[in-house]
């Protein structure tokens, strides 16, 4: 279902007050979504629940920064972060977002909660052209290359900052 969604240009804003709250199992499958997140994402509660996460994931977001979410979170380490998600309608949004791990009485992840807000729109104007790149050395690097060539431009951008990834996130 997700596949056939056409990303249009339209762009959705979140109002400063709100916050998108979802729940994940382990595998990253939506157990609970906030009324925003239905909202924003276009789909209805019952599409949702029992999807893979990934059902809002927008074409321009780079593969290998979902991998830097997933090896942090499944790391058992919190996660920020700026993404642009896409809504049924193929519409846009961006966000602010912030993934702990849940865990079970012995520790175990069992989980993962993301709370997502409004973004600084001077944090998107930065953050969109490195994604770009990102993108761009994905697509250029073939499928087996993607994450590998994606995260080389992320951590050529650390390097030469001189700052970790969080610093970077919260410097923006």
């Amino acid at each position: 279902m997700k596949r056939a969604i056409q990303p249009t240009t339209v762009e959705r804003f979140m109002r400063e007050d709100d916050f998108i709250v979802s729940k994940t199992n382990a595998k990253g499958i939506i157990t609970y979504g906030n009324p925003i997140f239905i909202e924003f994402s276009g789909y209805t509660e019952d599409e949702l629940l029992g999807s893979q996460h990934n059902i809002v994931r927008h074409p321009d977001m780079p593969r290998s920064a979902f991998k830097l979410v997933w090896d942090t979170i499944s790391a058992g380490e919190e996660f920020f972060g700026y993404v642009k998600n896409m809504s049924k309608d193929g519409s846009f949004y961006w966000v602010f977002t912030h993934i702990t791990p849940d865990r079970d009485r012995q520790g175990n992840i069992v989980g993962y909660t993301s709370v997502r807000r409004c973004p600084k729109r001077e944090a998107v104007a930065k953050v969109e052209p490195l994604y770009r790149a990102m993108v761009e050395a994905e697509k250029a690097a073939g499928a087996r290359g993607a994450i590998e060539a994606g995260t080389a431009v992320l951590l050529d951008l650390l390097k030469q900052s001189g700052i970790s990834y969080e610093e970077l996130v919260f410097s923006l």
